[in-house]
């Protein structure tokens, strides 16, 4: 199975719009926290966007992976930096991990490149 990560990213982004709208109090405070939890402080916007992918490795969320992946490589991630992170996450999440992991660094190799490769057939 081969996802179209910048697919997936985007139908999340109008699915999240909709939420907006029919959960508006709920998503307003939620986007209040991630704002806060991702400001810059101590770790710079890049170094946290490699922290969230390395946590949605570590909980196996796929659309977590996608948001992360891209929010990580429009703050100049480099390969280098995705893969220790992947490394990190691995070692901590053990064998499941793995398998997420092989997910994120596809996810951020689209996104990297910026275009959206052709799904392979079975």
């Amino acid at each position: 199975m081969t996802n179209d990560w910048p697919e997936l990213a985007k139908a999340l982004t109008a699915d999240i719009r909709n939420l907006r709208v029919g959960a508006p109090d709920v998503m307003k405070a939620f986007s209040s926290m991630a704002t806060s939890a991702g400001a810059t402080g101590a770790l710079d916007a890049r170094t946290k966007e490699l922290v969230a992918l390395a946590v949605s490795v570590a909980v196996r969320c796929d659309d977590c992976i996608a948001l992360h992946a891209k929010a990580a490589a429009e703050r100049g991630a480099t390969r280098e930096e995705i893969l220790e992170t992947l490394s990190m996450a691995i070692y901590m999440g053990a064998g499941p991990s793995v398998m997420y992991a092989s997910h994120a660094l596809a996810a951020f190799t689209q996104f990297e490149a910026g275009k959206n490769p052709q799904p392979q057939s079975a």
